[in-house]
């Protein structure tokens, strides 16, 4: 039998390490680190989306709807062979950035996320296909699939027209657009149909498909936000509006459907986890209502000139939605116990950093000096991170041993 919270506490692992290279990037202004920052930045982000998310989703996916299907040795070769993959980035990504052994590993990793998609597709029950989350998760890991032609391009358009071409940027953010708003997201929205269909919650045809084409139709449009930086004609802001409204809809829909069965049913969340619940709801209603200002020429040129309010939207989505999505999950399937005490210095260091993050934009948007030891406390705050996620997986070991 495989230890699937070991598998979970593996991913948190990971997490530990790309939160603590975060904290080595936010200190290269204030002490001499001898090491290239670019590379770091490769390896922060690779170790956070592949190594974090992708193993925690995986994880959780493969427990519901696999673990009893008598299919742990093939697993077994699918999840080491993700662990090769992501080791080798993370000793070759902060020493040489994308060369050649950086980009065997990353290459090997998709090969293993699409086997590990063909592996769910055909190993899933049939009874289990017929629900609204198996619906979820399928699309969200198609679009997983969809992401990965960013990172195949990026080779090509380097050999040929270099990273100064706008196609290398293009290629990235076609990757993250589609790995955060595809991947991620949806594969959430699915866990939390799983959930609801496990407690007799059942939304009704009608609802399930008007979520399911609405998110779907968001995802594909809101791509065009993505491009606005490249000053494409007016019709591409317009697109990307009408996506983001209709995401909008989308999670209206998910929130009102769940109201009305929630009060003809008996409790399912215990008060922490209705907590986190209340708190991911307002994080994604602030990235919605981003998404759809950034559709307005004006605040799509703010966004492109001042990479801070880009940067910090990407980690209002990822180490608040994505993640604090995840620890939700973890600790309503018992793979994991979250401590309010590491879950509350998570959460202020989340809040710390991103206020930081968007009060450097806005003072470079009002052309305003920043205070003094701002890039310190940036560094210093950042660290309630690393430390928040250490007590987490730390706690889970003690009570183990316990």
């Amino acid at each position: 039998m495989i230890n699937l919270k070991y598998h979970i506490k593996t991913a948190l692992g990971y997490f530990v390490l790309a939160s603590v290279l975060g904290v080595v990037l936010r200190s290269f202004h204030s002490v001499e680190i001898p090491m290239n920052y670019r590379y770091v930045v490769h390896a922060h982000s690779h170790i956070a989306l592949l190594g974090w998310v992708y193993m925690a989703l995986t994880t959780m996916v493969y427990k519901l709807y696999l673990e009893k299907q008598g299919l742990n040795k093939k697993y077994r070769i699918i999840f080491w062979f993700t662990q090769i993959t992501l080791v080798g980035m993370l000793f070759t990504f902060p020493f040489q950035g994308y060369a050649l052994l950086s980009i065997i590993f990353s290459t090997l990793f998709l090969f293993a996320s699409y086997w590990f998609t063909w592996f769910f597709i055909r190993n899933t029950p049939n009874v289990l296909k017929k629900t609204n989350s198996y619906t979820c998760i399928k699309m969200a890991l198609w679009y997983m699939v969809l992401s990965s032609i960013g990172p195949w391009a990026l080779g090509a358009i380097m050999a040929t027209l270099g990273t100064g071409s706008i196609w290398y940027r293009l290629a990235i953010y076609f990757y993250l657009h589609f790995q955060y708003n595809g991947w991620m997201v949806l594969a959430l929205a699915g866990l939390l149909f799983y959930v609801f269909e496990k407690n007799n919650l059942y939304f009704s045809k009608k609802s399930f498909k008007n979520f399911f084409r609405s998110i779907n139709l968001g995802i594909i449009l809101t791509f065009f936000l993505s491009v606005l930086w490249t000053d494409p004609p007016m019709i591409f802001n317009v697109l990307g509006g009408i996506g983001s409204i209709v995401q909008i809809i989308a999670f209206g829909i998910l929130i009102k459907v769940y109201l009305k069965l929630r009060d003809k049913s008996k409790p399912i969340f215990s008060p922490l986890q209705i907590g986190m619940l209340k708190v991911i709801v307002i994080l994604l209603g602030v990235k919605m209502l981003l998404q759809l200002v950034t559709a307005f020429p004006y605040f799509a040129n703010l966004a492109t000139t001042y990479m801070d309010f880009t940067i910090g939207y990407l980690h209002w989505t990822f180490l608040g939605v994505i993640s604090i999505g995840l620890f939700f999950f973890f600790d309503f399937f018992k793979l994991m116990r979250i401590g309010k005490l590491g879950y509350a210095l998570y959460l202020l260091g989340f809040i710390c950093t991103e206020t930081l993050i968007f009060y450097k934009g806005t003072m470079a948007w009002q052309k305003l000096p920043l205070f003094g030891a701002y890039f310190n406390v940036l560094a210093f705050v950042s660290c309630l991170i690393p430390i928040a996620l250490f007590m987490l997986l730390w706690n889970n070991f003690r009570s183990k041993k316990r």
